[in-house]
Formats: structure tokens, sequence, C-alpha cells
């Protein structure tokens, strides 16, 4: 897995993001379901609604990279 805030995240890519402060240095896994220049519609894939999250609020995110 690589770490980055820079590299463009496209529909399809898994990726493990911190979580909101109250819950720790948790980390979740999701599913990117659709990504634009601003936004980001993420899947927890745990049976949970999908949430929008802002770019700008992804402090912190690993892109899964199966090549690597």
């Amino acid at each position: 897995m690589m770490s980055t805030t820079v590299e463009q995240l496209t529909t399809g890519d898994v990726i493990e993001v911190k979580t909101v402060p109250a819950h720790g240095d948790d980390t979740m896994t999701v599913l990117v379901l659709l990504a634009t220049d601003d936004f980001v519609i993420l899947d927890p894939c745990d049976e949970s609604t999908p949430f929008l999250l802002r770019l700008e609020e992804m402090v912190e995110y690993r892109k899964f990279d199966a090549d690597g």
C-alpha cells in the first residue's frame, strides 16, 4: 500500500482512510463508488450506507495497489 494525499482517486479504487478523531487512530477500508475533482462517494462494504466526503477533508489515506 502507498500513503498519499496527492494521487488522483478513481472509481473502483480500494483505499484505507483514517476515521474522525472521536474514533481514535482507527482506519477503515472503503471502495470508491464515484470520484470527482471535489468529492468522493465511499462504500465501507459492511452493509452500511455509502457516504460522501470532500477530498479536502481526506487528511490521510492509503490506496491499495495490487501491482505494488
